[in-house]
């Protein structure tokens, strides 16, 4: 949290270049186990609701896009998202839609999802143009909602938590499996 404390100080101070060390900060969170929530409204705070938000989808947006090219070098995080993936969705494959949804909830890892993405998208501009739509609700509601959270009561946390979850059902990809068969009866 010092990262964060010296980000504040430098933005506070009315530098010009406040913005880009902001930006700058959401790329290497990830390397300093910041969340993603807390520099979102960070950001809030510091610059407003727009310019915080708009701060906040371009460093996250960048940030998505160093993942992409540095996660095919790092095999062993690679793996170990991998299996997280497993273990939480099984063989399942998401939706950026859900995704959207999944990336509001803070307790997420952000580059799972972003993982989800890679394997969902066709290449680098599919994958940063779903990154970018994915990250606009995350950065605009924990810039201008995000510090009011941790005033909510549990039964509230409680009521948002079982929102996110019906959203999570509705939204998700309807397949219909046939089996080879049924498919191809054969009228004997």
């Amino acid at each position: 949290m010092e990262e964060l404390t010296l980000i504040t100080a430098v933005v506070s101070s009315g530098s010009v270049f406040a913005p880009f060390f902001f930006i700058l900060f959401h790329i290497f969170r990830q390397f300093l186990f910041v969340p993603v929530a807390v520099v979102c409204i960070s950001g809030g705070i510091l610059f407003g609701s727009l310019l915080g938000s708009i701060y906040s989808v371009i460093g996250l947006t960048l940030s998505s896009i160093v993942f992409y090219m540095a996660i095919n070098k790092l095999p062993k995080t690679l793996k170990r998202l991998m299996k997280l993936k497993s273990k939480l969705f099984g063989n399942r494959t998401l939706n950026v839609r859900q995704i959207t949804v999944l990336r509001l909830l803070p307790f997420v890892h952000f580059h799972l999802l972003s993982l989800c993405l890679m394997e969902k998208s066709s290449g680098i501009k599919h994958y940063v143009n779903q990154s970018f739509l994915s990250n606009l609700p995350l950065a605009f509601g924990y810039t201008v909602f995000g510090s009011y959270i941790s005033a909510f009561s549990p039964t509230m946390v409680a009521v948002i938590l079982a929102t996110v979850m019906i959203l999570l059902y509705v939204l998700r990809e309807k397949n219909t499996i046939i089996k080879w068969q049924e498919f191809f009866q054969t009228n004997e």
